[in-house]
């Protein structure tokens, strides 16, 4: 069976992009939020793929 990306429905602290990517990559979320944060301090590309993935993704059932 294939890994799907979807938006987390037990790891969320807004809309479960990070703990969905975090799922998906077997990374702790922890990480995938500091990357996260990173990429928005250095020119906000962080904000707008979070948006656009928060469209995006489905919510994981």
């Amino acid at each position: 069976m294939q890994k799907r990306l979807t938006r987390s429905t037990h790891d969320r602290m807004l809309a479960g992009v990070c703990g969905g990517v975090a799922d998906f990559l077997g990374w702790d979320p922890s990480v995938v939020r500091i990357v996260w944060i990173v990429l928005t301090m250095l020119g906000g590309s962080g904000v707008l793929l979070y948006l656009i993935l928060w469209l995006v993704m489905p919510q994981e059932s």
